[in-house]
């Protein structure tokens, strides 16, 4: 299955949540996925960093639902984090891992996925996190996202995606600076907080 597809999908689903996701095309593709998610998504670009981000908004924000869009090679690089998710088990957070078994972003070096011994699916049921799934089809995919979305526990979908990327789409234009600006603000505004004062000049 494609990873757009998948995107697509998910993207229906939400209009309130917050995204964390990881970097490389999955970026442009969830830019164009979820127009409407724009504002409510955190464009990070490091490896091993998304869902553990994830998890400390879910932490502050226990109230809000939280989705951490990251991949099989950023989550290989930080696997103590479903350790964390199954001790603190957060009641709002939705973590799916693109699968696509190489690191696309730098040329297509398989993963450790990429050669059938690997499961993180596993692996997080192992670190204590039963709802930890691998969907194949896009209609599995659907499915886990609807429960994952309304679980009252941390929920993993490890969705195993082609390792193609979605032609013709609009490249996201901001960068990460503004990217951090324009999601701390959209935060603030629908939790009505302040997390970052205005900028003082000297």
């Amino acid at each position: 299955m494609k990873r757009f597809d998948c995107m697509t999908k998910l993207a229906a689903m939400l209009s309130d949540e917050l995204v964390i996701l990881s970097l490389g095309a999955s970026v442009d593709e969830w830019y164009n996925a979820a127009p409407h998610m724009r504002a409510a998504s955190l464009f990070q670009q490091q490896l091993g960093c998304v869902t553990p981000q994830a998890f400390g908004l879910a932490a502050g924000l226990p109230d809000r639902r939280i989705v951490s869009l990251d991949t099989d090679g950023g989550m290989m690089f930080n696997l103590g984090i479903l350790a964390t998710l199954g001790n603190e088990q957060p009641k709002n957070l939705f973590v799916v891992v693109w699968d696509n078994e190489c690191y696309q972003s730098i040329g297509g070096p398989p993963t450790h996925t990429a050669f059938g011994r690997v499961d993180i699916a596993a692996i997080a049921r192992g670190a204590g996190v039963p709802h930890a799934y691998t969907a194949r089809t896009l209609e599995e995919f659907e499915d886990h996202c609807r429960k994952g979305l309304a679980a009252a526990e941390p929920y993993i979908v490890v969705a195993k995606v082609a390792g193609t990327v979605q032609p013709d789409i609009r490249r996201k234009h901001s960068d990460g600076r503004e990217d951090k600006y324009i999601f701390v603000r959209h935060v603030e505004a629908t939790e009505g907080i302040t997390i970052m004062g205005p900028s003082e000049h000297n």
